[in-house]
């Protein structure tokens, strides 16, 4: 009853902000973890999943930087023969921001049942 298992991992982002010594250069990070929603399991959503966010705080960076860095991300993860799919998306909290959506390691994006 005392227990909220986390929704996000966007958390992380605001304590390394915090901490950041932006002397030193900027700030590059990934907060991958597993978040908790109250969804109903189906093919297409589940109770429990996977989240990775990143950020970068810099001078001169573009979106540009982002999407190279989420596609060399996702290739090494999920592996190189993978379809990879930006979609822009409005976070209230974050701007500009995507969605990556990466092709089905069984059927690599043809259709699985």
């Amino acid at each position: 009853d005392e227990l909220l298992m986390r929704t996000q991992t966007s958390a992380q982002e605001g304590r390394d902000m915090e901490a950041h010594d932006f002397t030193k250069g900027p700030l590059k990070m990934i907060s991958p973890g597993v978040v908790y929603r109250r969804d109903d399991d189906d093919a297409t959503h589940s109770h429990q999943f996977h989240q990775i966010e990143g950020l970068v705080v810099d001078k001169n960076i573009s979106m540009a930087d982002l999407k190279g860095t989420l596609d060399a991300l996702c290739r090494h993860v999920f592996g190189p023969d993978r379809e990879i799919r930006f979609r822009p998306s409005y976070f209230p909290f974050t701007e500009p921001s995507v969605e990556v959506d990466v092709s089905c390691f069984n059927c690599g994006g043809t259709g699985c049942r």
